[in-house]
């Protein structure tokens, strides 16, 4: 019977956020990241959905008895996927692999909700943690709808995972805010 396996391309490819075994790197085919507002929440949420040409770094990481129950919960509003065909990674037993995405029929704008920075941070700290400053740069690259509010809330953070970064991280994450099209808002 093979492993079954999950890809994370967000806040899943921070290691800190979880105790998930042998986490690897992997490439997802076929796909691409986006920010998703949902009626779950006015805080939007990284998905992902298939695209022709595209390709979204990760990580696949194994699920402890094969009890998805834990991370179904932990991954609220996303459907799982099999996506063991579309990866390229380096595990040798070659798994079976599942993708979490909201369904594009519960989307509701393009541009509505708000970008914790909380979750923005601890994602990117995964990317660079992960990949590098590279894999940073193809995360902001091979993601869409940056066209929103990005709140601010380091100093209060909402997202229950956040992470300390350290300021080297702290400035990543502001450069790459300064170009991009979102507006930083303060939280009260």
């Amino acid at each position: 019977m093979h492993q079954q396996y999950f890809f994370g391309y967000g806040s899943l490819v921070n290691q800190r956020t979880h105790s998930y075994p042998e986490g690897r790197p992997a490439r997802l085919k076929g796909w691409r990241r986006m920010w998703c507002h949902t009626e779950a929440s006015d805080q939007v949420f990284l998905s992902a959905h298939p695209v022709t040409g595209g390709t979204i770094d990760g990580l696949i990481a194994q699920v402890p008895g094969q009890d998805w129950h834990a991370l179904d919960h932990r991954e609220t509003g996303y459907l799982r996927q099999p996506v063991t065909d579309q990866l390229d990674h380096d595990h040798p037993a070659q798994p079976h692999v599942q993708v979490y995405a909201i369904p594009r029929d519960r989307h509701l704008s393009e541009t509505g909700g708000h970008i914790l920075l909380s979750y923005l941070d601890v994602v990117v700290q995964g990317f660079l943690q992960t990949y590098g400053p590279d894999g940073v740069a193809g995360f902001f690259d091979s993601t869409d709808g940056w066209d929103r509010v990005v709140l601010d809330d380091r100093a209060a953070p909402r997202y229950p995972r956040h992470q300390q970064l350290t300021p080297s991280e702290t400035a990543l994450v502001n450069g790459y805010l300064d170009r991009l099209p979102v507006r930083v808002r303060r939280t009260d």
